[in-house]
């Protein structure tokens, strides 16, 4: 039922930005955290950043790793049922496929993209 489909992916100059989408089906993306991952060759998955789901006394918060802080917004588009993640000052180092996921009840993230290849070039 819930499926998220991510794009935007490709090769990005070192410096460059990148734009990355994720549509999301058969939930509201405001209803629940949506957290952005990504893994690099050789590596193991590893969390880049979420934005918090928005309640009736506070609008969702977003939080990023020490890594791309400062370089990367999450984002969010209600009517879309969209997330984003805009990747800026882009380093070799970011790349990665890069992957959607969303939580289930118990706040542990169940449901996942087929994630996005960013290649960033030197």
């Amino acid at each position: 039922q819930v499926q998220l489909v991510e794009s935007g992916g490709g090769l990005v100059q070192a410096g460059g930005s990148v734009r990355l989408s994720c549509a999301v089906s058969g939930r509201d993306v405001s209803s629940y955290t949506m957290g952005w991952f990504r893994q690099a060759p050789g590596k193991e998955r590893v969390f880049v950043g979420h934005i918090t789901a928005d309640v009736t006394w506070r609008r969702g918060t977003t939080y990023y790793v020490d890594s791309v802080k400062g370089r990367f917004t999450i984002s969010r588009d209600n009517a879309k049922n969209m997330v984003y993640l805009q990747m800026n000052s882009l380093k070799v180092e970011d790349t990665a496929v890069y992957y959607c996921a969303t939580t289930n009840s118990r706040n542990e993230y169940a449901y996942w993209g087929q994630g996005t290849q960013v290649t960033v070039s030197s």
